[in-house]
């Protein structure tokens, strides 16, 4: 499919200073309710990082189910300078929850965000820098297309301040990448991944296995035709099929069954592994020092501010965890963005439910935990883990010790499983 160009446009009009006002004081009224005494006790705030979301895209993969949106034909260029504004605009809004904080890292996620140009990101940046605290080694990722792919444009998010591409391959074979609906094909894969080896301090190739039709045989080809541009970070993701996307609707045929999809990703791993590649997450691979810092700090169950249409936000305060939602649809997004309304929903997570919140994403990290963690994140307790605890301890699905809660090579693969025993009960 031809690339979509995105012209440059006039600067757009800043906020009116009425409107702007407005939307501060209405932030800033939120406060009070964050900061009220409350059951938990979270002696400091765990790190911040920013998530943005752009969600539009040259056409939605079948098995696709987060906020995304296809470019419609006719419609024109996707509405880049007037998005940045609008992200730009929530963020202001936001700020009063999170003032004085440092944010270690920022992603720019999709959608396909290198649908916008570097000159876009470039203004989102620096106003993102404007506006908060970055750390000076904040590290900065984008996801990228292959379809997408110009040179010129891997390099301007580099000039615009991006660190790490993140780089949805999924496969590098051509008729597989038909099959799973991708807009590029295996030459642009290979001319993307070898830009961004070139530009970027760090890249990550996305790789999916148990795709239709897939044996052990070609999974593991696949994954060799990836390492062969030793990529400092890997991901290696099941194909699951999710409610909501046309693959539920029509599911392949010819899915591979649950014992090879777990043969499949065993035999990655060890084959990742021997080319220098740890498995540090159930999903996530990386050679020293290229472990990503954002997706660390969800599951750590570090905190993330989350703009954009359909974003997700996890804020601790003083005595409460809130998450908050925003408007999905992008043009609706905009419009209450402009009013400072840019919230759809907003809930305090229930003490009750925060053991399981946590174990959710911690214990996907391959080393677990340590118990300190647990309490300074949670402000609860590690008592509050009893008797989850001891009853996955006694099925061998977790290990407990003093410095470290892990799950066990059995406990790995049975994730869910050890998940339910913390669920929260019911009110």
């Amino acid at each position: 499919m031809r690339e979509i160009r995105l012209q440059p446009q006039q600067p757009a009009p800043a906020q009116a200073p009425a409107e702007h006002d407005e939307a501060l004081q209405r932030a800033a009224a939120r406060l009070p309710r964050q900061m009220r005494p409350g059951t938990l006790q979270l002696r400091e705030l765990p790190p911040l990082s920013l998530y943005v979301h752009l969600p539009w895209c040259l056409r939605k993969c079948p098995y696709c189910d987060f906020n995304s949106h296809a470019r419609r034909e006719g419609r024109g260029e996707i509405p880049e300078r007037d998005y940045v504004r609008a992200l730009l605009q929530d963020l202001e809004t936001a700020l009063p929850l999170v003032w004085g904080r440092t944010v270690l890292s920022v992603f720019l996620g999709g959608g396909t965000p290198s649908l916008f140009s570097p000159a876009a990101v470039d203004e989102l940046l620096a106003g993102i820098r404007a506006r908060l605290r970055l750390s000076s080694d904040a590290e900065i990722t984008l996801e990228a297309n292959p379809g997408t792919f110009e040179r010129e444009r891997f390099a301007g998010y580099a000039a615009a301040g991006v660190n790490r591409i993140s780089i949805g391959v999924q496969s590098f074979d051509d008729a597989m990448l038909q099959r799973l609906g991708r807009v590029h094909d295996s030459a642009q894969a290979c001319a993307a991944i070898e830009e961004a080896a070139r530009v970027m301090p760090s890249f990550n190739i996305d790789l999916m296995f148990a795709l239709p039709g897939q044996d052990l045989g070609h999974a593991r080809a696949e994954l060799r035709r990836a390492l062969e541009f030793a990529p400092p970070h890997l991901s290696l993701y099941q194909l699951n099929i999710e409610p909501q996307t046309a693959f539920a609707r029509r599911p392949p045929p010819d899915l591979p069954q649950p014992d090879l999809a777990a043969d499949m990703q065993q035999s990655l791993a060890e084959q990742a592994a021997a080319a220098g590649l740890q498995r540090y997450e159930v999903s996530a691979y990386a050679r020293p020092g290229h472990a990503s810092r954002h997706n660390r700090n969800y599951w750590e169950f570090g905190d993330y501010l989350g703009i954009g249409a359909g974003a997700h936000s996890k804020l601790s305060f003083a005595h409460r965890i809130v998450r908050q939602t925003r408007h999905a649809q992008p043009e609706r997004y905009m419009e209450q963005a402009a009013r400072g309304l840019a919230l759809d929903s907003e809930h305090e997570v229930a003490r009750r439910e925060l053991p399981f919140e946590f174990l959710l994403n911690a214990l996907r990290l391959r080393e677990g935990f340590d118990p300190r963690s647990y309490s300074e994140r949670t402000g609860l307790p590690l008592s509050s883990l009893q008797p989850g605890l001891q009853r996955a301890v006694d099925l061998g699905l977790l290990q407990a010790g003093p410095a470290r809660i892990t799950a066990t090579p059995r406990g790995w693969d049975l994730l869910n499983e050890v998940l339910q025993l913390f669920l929260a009960p019911e009110a």
